[in-house]
């Protein structure tokens, strides 16, 4: 999961796909945490990503860097603690701007029952379950 984590704050903007009834979304995204154990991400609940998620929790992300790709499969369950916002916020201040802890807002979900596979053309591809 460290390794997951690493890759992904190193790619700085990776996409994440969920599904709005039987169509797939995908869009840039730039936050992952480790938040109690699990990766985080983080978005607004106002945001249809958000609702998304909560309808129906299977995500995908999609990351580049430095000739490696990877893809990651989960469930991705909100964590409401305060604490989870706190910790997401201050990995990302800049974010403090527009979202603040117990705000109604501020959404937190980790990501579990993971599966993540690197790629690239020149190596066998590694799977990682979290």
């Amino acid at each position: 999961m460290q390794e997951v984590y690493e890759f992904l704050k190193a790619c700085g903007t990776y996409y994440l796909a969920t599904a709005d009834g039987d169509q797939p979304r995908v869009r840039p995204f730039g936050t992952i945490d480790i938040f109690d154990g699990k990766l985080t991400i983080q978005t607004g609940r106002k945001k249809d990503v958000a609702q998304q998620m909560l309808t129906n929790p299977k995500i995908e992300i999609c990351g580049f860097h430095k000739g490696t790709w990877l893809r990651v499969k989960a469930v991705a369950r909100e964590d409401a603690r305060i604490e989870a916002a706190e910790h997401m916020l201050e990995a990302y201040p800049s974010l403090k701007k527009m979202y603040q802890p117990g705000d109604g807002n501020t959404m937190i979900f980790a990501l579990e029952q993971g599966e993540a596979v690197f790629s690239s053309f020149t190596e066998t591809a590694r799977t990682i379950r979290f």
